[in-house]
């Protein structure tokens, strides 16, 4: 892997990946350089269609699923396309699969995340306040401190032969719902008195 030095300028997210954000913090840019490493390990460009798919582990009610926006800015695996889907295992860690290459897990070691948590961004996270709200200066000495750790440190890295996956088929085809006379694509009709109808309609879910 790289040393700490180019790795802090090979694998920076753009400057619009924190736009897209919305703040800056560390875990979006963490996102970002584990995905470039597992292209780069895997021998993957970013995706343009639909190709190429991503399982983060990350879970909800906790601040570093931020990563996954780095994912999906560096691989082109985004929820739009459907090429992401979150395990929601409370890890931090995501496989990357590409039908041609197989498939690779990085995760972040406990020992990078234990010496990153002693930094002070986290001493204002854990008070409730928002990152956007937190001195730049604090976010940014984080974000260049992560920066230049290496590789080793920071990602472990476990290729996952035989790992499979099978997405849903496409297709254009849909239906007027019987109820609230929506289209519905089809493998989301369901019957209701007979009749198809969407899933709220048809009851589903409640």
């Amino acid at each position: 892997m790289e040393n700490a030095e180019h790795t802090q300028d090979a694998y920076a997210p753009p400057e619009w990946a924190f736009a897209f954000h919305g703040h800056r913090c560390p875990f979006m840019p963490i996102g970002y350089r584990m995905s470039m490493l597992a292209m780069k390990h895997l021998g993957v460009e970013r995706e343009a269609d639909h190709g190429f798919f991503v399982f983060p582990e990350l879970g909800e009610g906790h601040p570093q699923t931020c990563m996954i926006d780095g994912i999906q800015v560096a691989t082109g695996a985004t929820y739009g396309k459907v090429l992401i889907e979150k395990r929601f295992f409370g890890k931090l860690a995501a496989t990357f699969y590409h039908p041609n290459k197989e498939a690779v897990r990085f995760s972040l070691k406990p020992t990078f995340i234990d010496a990153m948590s002693t930094h002070e961004f986290f001493s204002y996270r854990k008070r409730g306040i928002e990152p956007s709200q937190i001195p730049a200066p604090v976010t940014n000495d984080l974000i260049e401190w992560v920066s230049k750790q290496s590789d080793e440190s920071l990602f472990k890295v476990e290729p996952l032969p035989g790992f499979t996956y099978t997405p849903p088929k496409g297709s254009f085809n849909k239906t007027l719902c019987s109820v609230c006379n929506e289209y519905v694509f089809e493998r989301y009709l369901r019957q209701k008195d007979g009749k198809l109808a969407c899933i709220p309609c048809a009851g589903y879910g409640k």
